[in-house]
């Protein structure tokens, strides 16, 4: 018997790594739980704005951006989708499953490669799907009492797109700190405490610093990406991503070379 090729045993690979994806539990509660945190409380979110708009003040309306506060279930739902991207990886330590998965796989690269591009494949898909559809309910909620927004206008159609692709780099970022950290727990800890307690300390810092240094912390990325109108001293949709895809790239590089170096 012929061996398999390369591009044969990397196929196998992917359709390995997919079946696992869309058959672990954690995965598949993850993505359910992701759905409802923010097609939920975008909705939520956007009927409690107009309930009370009317009592809205001049100013707020003024600055009132109806596409980030319909899609504000991300500020919750990011957690949902960077445990996805943690645990598709340590998972497999906290089983000892990776000892079977190498055995299988020798050449790590190939292996942490076909992982990666499950992992973002699906979440793209996913994360466009629930942004544009939360987007949707929330202009429907707004519609006759709020001012709405369009996606026939590309600077709205650009925030409900690098939203949902902001969502998959932070699941890809906590896949890339499961590669380092290994450990289900500590990672989760890691990476919630990156996006909520870092930007709460901030909070206590000078108002130099805040204007200075806030607008680089993912979450304040986030907030750049899915918004049309960009806050004062934050960066704009196109720099944050930018500055999102390096720290993904950073901390996806040291997670290979560990996942390279150490022993399973």
């Amino acid at each position: 018997m012929c061996p398999m090729s390369s591009d044969q045993n990397l196929h196998a690979v992917f359709e390995s790594e997919w079946i696992k994806f869309r058959s672990v539990r954690s995965s598949v509660m993850g993505v359910i739980v992701f759905f409802v945190l923010t097609l939920g409380l975008g909705g939520l979110i956007s009927w409690a704005v107009r309930s009370h708009w009317s009592q809205t003040s001049g100013a707020d309306r003024l600055t009132f951006d109806p596409v980030s506060t319909s899609l504000a279930g991300i500020l919750f739902a990011q957690f949902a989708v960077g445990v996805i991207g943690v645990l598709f990886i340590t998972s497999e330590y906290s089983s000892g499953s990776i000892r079977t998965t190498l055995a299988a796989v020798p050449n790590r690269i190939r292996l942490v490669a076909a992982k990666t591009i499950v992992l973002f494949v699906a979440m793209i898909v996913v994360s466009e799907v629930v942004c544009f559809a939360t987007f949707e309910l929330g202009q429907s909620v707004f519609n006759g009492v709020v001012p709405t927004a369009s996606l026939a206008t590309t600077d709205v159609l650009r925030s409900v797109l690098l939203a949902g692709l902001y969502l998959t780099l932070l699941a890809v970022l906590g896949f890339s700190l499961g590669l380092i950290v290994r450990q289900s727990a500590a990672c989760i800890s890691i990476f919630v405490s990156v996006l909520l307690i870092v930007p709460i300390i901030f909070v206590f810092l000078p108002t130099s610093w805040q204007n200075s240094y806030e607008k680089y912390l993912p979450s304040e990325l986030g907030r750049s990406m899915m918004s049309p109108f960009p806050a004062a001293h934050h960066l704009g949709a196109w720099n944050a991503l930018i500055v999102l895809l390096i720290y993904t790239v950073v901390v996806f590089g040291v997670g290979l070379t560990l996942m390279r170096r150490r022993d399973a």
